[in-house]
């Protein structure tokens, strides 16, 4: 069982982000990026590019043109939800292992914010709403904000 991540302490007034927010499940994703924008704007940033993707798999390709055009912090945010074919496998995977490649090739800090979840409630539960547990959008922006600071 999961903990709660700690409140990290930010400062991402200088940098250059860029959220990338998948299409599907919007209830999920839009709370997923408001988490993160007010994570940014409590960090100091209110100057950042919200990009929309298609879906999870679209997320390392964007990454990737984000990293390109000098983006210092990337926020990858979507759900993908436990479905009835391995289409979920290959889909989380291929998100993960691109992020992670776009991340390692380009040094640009990532923040994983694609919910891979069974069911629509724990997408809920981790969504940044008001009665979810976890704010997964913020704590994307925390970890990444954290990891460009160590540079």
């Amino acid at each position: 069982m999961a903990g709660h991540a700690p409140k990290l302490e930010i400062d991402a007034s200088d940098l250059a982000v860029t959220i990338l927010v998948t299409s599907w499940h919007t209830e999920i994703t839009d709370a997923l990026l408001a988490g993160a924008e007010r994570s940014l704007k409590a960090a100091g940033n209110d100057v950042y590019s919200i990009v929309r993707v298609p879906g999870a798999f679209e997320l390392p390709l964007a990454a990737k043109w984000a990293a390109e055009d000098d983006a210092d912090v990337i926020i990858a945010l979507g759900v993908v939800i436990q479905g009835e074919t391995p289409h979920f496998e290959y889909v989380c995977n291929a998100a993960t292992d691109g992020l992670t490649r776009v991340q390692l090739d380009y040094g640009v800090p990532i923040g994983f914010g694609l919910l891979t979840v069974d069911n629509a409630q724990q997408a809920l539960d981790r969504a940044g709403l008001p009665n979810s547990k976890e704010d997964k959008g913020a704590e994307a922006v925390e970890a990444a904000v954290m990891m460009a600071r160590l540079r």
